[in-house]
């Protein structure tokens, strides 16, 4: 098995067989931001990733057309799903892969992020790490199709 080795926030050194529990926390200098979010527990934690998911939603909202699509699309679907007869557990799989469609949109998004941020040159692995974000993207919504068209077939 590996050993990571790093520094305490004391400059002390630290290493980790994998076979003790680390605190990622000790691992990060105190006043690094990262090292003060990864102390908070319990209900604060949920907080803080709560206010973090909102302001995600936030900014994939404003700042990706792609995502706006998908989303409009989906609110059109899920009130669809309300007006025609479809059985529960065809409900249940057209709201999942809307569900679905959503959640790869949003890392898509985060992948796109990451990379224009890394770097806005054209680069071959930025390319590949754009490329098949998209390509998970279609295939979400080629399920979404499917399932819809399957759905609709046995009314």
């Amino acid at each position: 098995m590996s050993t990571i080795k790093s520094t305490s926030p004391d400059n002390e050194p630290l290493s980790h067989d994998g076979n003790d529990p680390i605190n990622a926390s000790e691992l990060l200098p105190p006043d690094n931001f990262a090292s003060k979010v990864k102390g908070k527990k319990g209900l604060a934690r949920l907080l803080k990733a709560t206010g973090y998911s909102i302001e995600g939603f936030k900014a994939a909202y404003k700042f990706e057309a792609a995502f706006r699509q998908v989303v409009w699309l989906n609110l059109a679907l899920l009130m669809v799903i309300t007006l025609i007869p479809f059985g529960v557990a065809s409900k249940m799989l057209l709201v999942t892969a809307s569900f679905l469609s959503l959640i790869v949109e949003l890392i898509n998004t985060a992948i796109e992020a990451s990379v224009d941020h890394t770097s806005t040159e054209q680069h071959p692995l930025a390319k590949i790490a754009k490329d098949t974000g998209s390509a998970a993207q279609s295939l979400a919504l080629l399920l979404l199709v499917i399932l819809w068209l399957l759905a609709l077939s046995n009314l």
